[in-house]
């Protein structure tokens, strides 16, 4: 303050010092020659002291005028004066107004634009894990349940339109929509269910009925408390069944006749057009441990690099595929597409062996070093495959063998634009037509490529991922006709007691997909659901181009054997 009225006074001696040599100027030059000859009477001195008084009476009100709009232009736009500090003092910088000005181009930003250009206040909580603790028990206060907005919002922007495939989610759970959900038919899905989960006030119970195979339930429940941990305070009250088996079993069948009761509300990884089995992200998002597939947010970063090593045009020009062929029937007969020395189907077709992976540490599967072919094949196992997503990713072309299960976003993809669709019940001629298409097309193979790796670098990123999630759960929530309540033998679940206990790669993928901070931002704005008209007419598409692509095939092999 010292320094600040010191400048002040600095300032009013320079005005004095001015006014004083301004009125010099005015009263010898100016106004003495032309009032000489009617102030005849008057000396010249008596004349200087006149209009030094009235000099002074208007410089002292065009002064305070000045005074008055240097303030109001200070405090719009700081310039380091005294008032810029006094104001400046009473702003918290980390917290974005609600309302951001735009500064013009020959103006200094506004003391609201210099805020909201401030980062806001990140807040990063580790684990609490207690050194010797291997208790799966959770602290008392172990993240915040609400979020408040100086903390965790950049209130200045605006959410982003969620992906076109969210608006499958009201599709989903269209079953419930006129009846709501109950107590009674939540529990109804308890016969097949791995667990139930309970969310209440931002904390997670879970009561466990059978394991799940592998990892799969740990690596699904450390995925929904990481939503809550990102989410704090958002993730309504819940209570839900999940199935953590690859195939669904809510048969559409005995659920379309008049007067029967509302089907069991049953998540799982997958469904189809006969079930209605809720599609949820599966485990490996987070983490595939026993075959050391790291957690998506690092794996998709790596998988981006691997598309750079080598060029869509110099890659190999035929069908990759490399899996474990024992679980389905339909792969066992995708190795007869391999070459062999009477026949080449333009597929190079590899059996996994994962208990030999294992024991050399995995060196033969690296996701991101198998984008070396212009073409990748999908194929279904048992049910869906979580390997869809690591082959869509790799800018090759997928070829993927008419699938009967979708996952939570498969449905977002369209043939010809994201992938080449396979026939079932003749696939290795459909693989020959579909690479020797693509070899006399390069231009339009690579862009379909690159259309399905940019879908699932953008569109299933792990934002996308967690929005998705809080979604489902958000209209899946608005649902339930009940209060929710912690079951009796349930326990609480929390990041501590998940992974304060593990070992090997269970801990390391946890600590790598562990969410440390609440989202900076809000989840993405979710679309309205399909018209009737607009859902079936977008299936119609789907299908005309599928026949269309089996009519080319045709064609080609009718053409062939018409020359030879």
């Amino acid at each position: 303050m010292h320094q600040d009225w010191y400048d002040q006074s600095s300032r009013n001696s320079v005005w004095r010092s001015k006014s004083e040599t301004y009125y010099r100027y005015f009263s010898d030059k100016i106004w003495l020659p032309v009032l000489s000859g009617v102030v005849t009477a008057t000396s010249r001195s008596s004349v200087r002291i006149l209009f030094f008084v009235i000099f002074m009476f208007a410089a002292a009100f065009l002064s305070t005028r000045l005074l008055d709009a240097t303030v109001s232009t200070i405090v719009e736009n700081p310039s380091g004066s005294s008032v810029q500090t006094t104001k400046t003092l009473h702003i918290q910088p980390t917290i974005n107004p609600l309302i951001s000005e735009k500064p013009s181009t020959d103006q200094t930003p506004t003391i609201t634009q210099m805020v909201s250009q401030e980062s806001p206040k990140k807040i990063e909580i580790p684990l609490k894990c207690l050194q010797g603790n291997n208790s799966r028990t959770c602290p008392a206060y172990y993240y915040p349940n609400r979020c408040e907005i100086q903390d965790c919002e950049r209130t200045s922007d605006s959410p982003h339109e969620c992906p076109e495939y969210f608006r499958w989610i009201h599709e989903d759970l269209k079953p419930w929509k006129e009846t709501g959900i109950t107590e009674e038919i939540v529990l109804s899905a308890k016969r097949t269910a791995n667990f139930r989960l309970v969310i209440l006030n931002g904390r997670a119970y879970v009561e466990t009925y059978e394991k799940s195979f592998q990892s799969r339930d740990i690596f699904t429940l450390w995925g929904i408390l990481q939503l809550l941990r990102r989410y704090p305070g958002k993730v309504p009250d819940l209570d839900l069944m999940f199935d953590c088996v690859d195939w669904p079993v809510i048969l559409k069948k005995y659920y379309r006749k008049p007067n029967v009761v509302a089907p069991p509300p049953l998540f799982r990884y997958c469904s189809d057009d006969s079930t209605l089995d809720i599609p949820f992200p599966d485990w490996s998002f987070w983490g595939w441990p026993e075959i050391n597939i790291k957690p998506w947010g690092s794996l998709l970063k790596e998988l981006e690099e691997g598309n750079m090593r080598t060029k869509w045009i110099d890659r190999e020009p035929y069908a990759y595929w490399k899996g474990n062929p024992v679980v389905a029937e339909t792969r066992m007969d995708l190795l007869k597409c391999n070459v062999s020395e009477k026949q080449d189907w333009n597929a190079r077709v590899y059996a996994q062996d994962w208990l030999k992976e294992s024991q050399q540490g995995y060196k033969q599967s690296d996701l991101a070093s198998q984008c070396v072919h212009r073409y990748k094949i999908y194929i279904e196992g048992s049910a869906w495959s979580v390997s869809n997503k690591y082959i869509l990713a790799c800018d090759s072309v997928t070829f993927v063998v008419k699938p009967r299960y979708h996952d939570f976003f498969t449905r977002g993809l369209f043939p010809v634009h994201h992938y080449w669709p396979i026939k079932e019940n003749d696939k290795c001629r459909s693989i020959k037509f579909a690479v020797d298409w693509g070899n006399n097309h390069k231009q339009k193979a690579q862009a379909i490529g690159k259309a399905a790796s940019n879908f699932i670098q953008e569109d299933l990123k792990m934002d996308n991922v967690y929005d998705y999630m809080f979604h489902l759960l958000t209209e899946y929530s608005k649902l339930l006709k009940y209060k929710p309540t912690i079951p009796e033998k349930a326990v609480e679940l929390c990041s501590e007691s998940m992974a304060c206990s593990s070992q090997g790669f269970e801990k390391q993928f946890m600590m790598e997909s562990l969410i440390k901070s609440p989202s900076p931002v809000n989840p993405c704005t979710m679309p309205p659901p399909y018209e009737p008209q607009t859902l079936k007419s977008l299936l119609q598409r789907k299908t005309h181009t599928v026949l269309q692509v089996e009519k080319w095939e045709k064609g080609y092999f009718e053409g062939q054997n018409n020359t030879a």
